[in-house]
């Protein structure tokens, strides 16, 4: 299994030509929800504050997804100015683990990391820090103010799985 990424568009991308815009930023005012990936880390982190920012100035609900290890690595800082400002982190047990190492957690139980995650700190007081972390075919685990909850995956034939490629993308396009 493979991923071909043409990131040409994305590294075209500045937040003074596109976000900036009058009618561009009418168009974030104007949404209730927000989800980044957190690829867009590498691209333009002032832009993904900014949209965080205005987010949680409004109480609307921002989400930040993991979306790989090397986010949690490589791009640290930026994540960490974007984190007060998250209300749902979506990521799965890989993305996990490289965080919890990364913010120093001492622990690979994906129960505990996702509660260690959840209580950083927030910005807007008025909604809770949801943390959501996918495991493959195994328990999905959420973390709330009060509880860490597991969920099962549903049981599929192995053999009707074609390619999981974008999986994660598909559960929170269903949130």
């Amino acid at each position: 299994r493979s991923l071909v990424a043409n990131l040409a568009a994305a590294n075209c991308y500045k937040k003074e030509k596109h976000l900036d815009l009058e009618k561009n930023w009418k168009l974030v005012e104007k949404a209730k929800v927000y989800y980044i990936a957190g690829f867009f880390l590498t691209v333009s982190p002032e832009a993904v504050l900014k949209v965080a920012a205005q987010a949680s100035a409004n109480n609307k609900i921002f989400s930040l997804n993991l979306s790989a290890p090397f986010i949690s690595q490589f791009y640290k800082e930026p994540m960490m100015k974007v984190m007060p400002y998250v209300d749902i982190l979506f990521g799965n047990e890989t993305e996990a683990a490289t965080f919890a190492r990364e913010q120093g957690f001492e622990t690979e139980d994906i129960k505990e990391i996702a509660r260690k995650t959840q209580a950083l700190p927030k910005v807007n007081t008025k909604r809770q820090r949801i943390v959501v972390f996918t495991q493959g075919k195994d328990d999905t685990v959420m973390a709330t103010e009060n509880e860490v909850t597991t969920f099962p995956v549903l049981v599929s034939d192995q053999s009707e799985i074609v390619d999981t490629n974008g999986a994660g993308d598909a559960f929170v396009g269903g949130i």
